[in-house]
């Protein structure tokens, strides 16, 4: 259930606003530690790359050689979080974000994230490979450099696994896809389709928990992001960028977002 509160609208807001800061940010900043060229915090160098590139994270929230649970007191369970992490650099362009760059390099983007995804789900080890993108100093992002981050860990995040549990409930109770009824549902209302095009779509959630929130999706169900066709894959890269463009359009500035794939 997604509890709303319409009325909470008309109450009196004194927080915070954000506004677009126009500065001469450069193309490479010698201080980025995800600029071509430069060293990193672990004291690595990067390459002098020209497309997307991928490495382990020099300060990984979960690695391979995590320290053992301790035994847990009582009625508590403990276990060891054990996992990958890696940054994915989009661009070698300091200030470029997914909504400036051309259709191709978004679709070089999800095409990398589809590699990732092969390569780490299918360790033995692993259970899951979560992918995002948190973007702008207002979410919490010390690095204007744009990029995503992957982790492929020996658990499955708890909104996954609930999302996996109701589908193949709702699969057992209907022979039907649960996220394919509600595409359908959503193209014949049509009020909240953002845009779409022959098979990726943009679209509102009739359950949206948060505002401007929006599912950008492959019109054919897949498990995830790696079965995708290429040109379903150029397609969903097409209406990944309208709606980040959308979004930097309607607040006319960069527009700060978290943006996760749910596989």
């Amino acid at each position: 259930w997604v509890i709303v509160a319409a009325h909470r609208q008309n109450r009196p807001w004194s927080g915070e606003t954000v506004a677009d800061v126009k500065s001469a940010a450069p193309v490479y900043d010698s201080s980025c530690y995800l600029c071509p060229g430069n060293a990193r915090v672990g004291g690595e160098i990067n390459p002098d790359f020209d497309d997307v590139y991928v490495f382990d994270n020099d300060h990984p929230c979960v690695a391979m050689n995590a320290p053992e649970a301790v035994t847990a007191p009582g009625l508590y369970r403990s276990r060891s979080a054990t996992g990958i992490a890696r940054v994915a650099c989009f661009s070698p362009r300091h200030i470029t974000t997914l909504a400036e760059l051309p259709v191709s390099d978004v679709d070089r983007v999800l095409s990398e994230l589809q590699e990732q995804y092969r390569d780490l789900g299918g360790r033995p080890e692993i259970e899951h490979v979560l992918m995002f993108e948190n973007k702008g100093e207002a979410v919490g992002v010390s690095n204007p450099h744009p990029h995503g981050q992957i982790y492929a860990t020996n658990f499955v995040f708890k909104t996954i696994e609930t999302e996996a549990r109701v589908s193949k409930r709702y699969w057992q109770e209907n022979k039907r896809a649960l996220f394919g009824d509600i595409l359908a549902e959503e193209v014949s209302d049509g009020r909240r389709i953002l845009s779409e095009n022959d098979s990726a779509i943009a679209f509102v959630p009739y359950f949206a928990r948060y505002a401007y929130e929006v599912y950008v999706a492959p019109k054919v169900t897949h498990a995830s992001l790696s079965d995708l066709s290429d040109d379903e894959r150029r397609d969903l890269a097409d209406i990944l960028r309208q709606t980040l463009i959308k979004f930097d359009n309607l607040w006319q500035m960069s527009f700060p977002y978290v943006m996760s794939f749910h596989q």
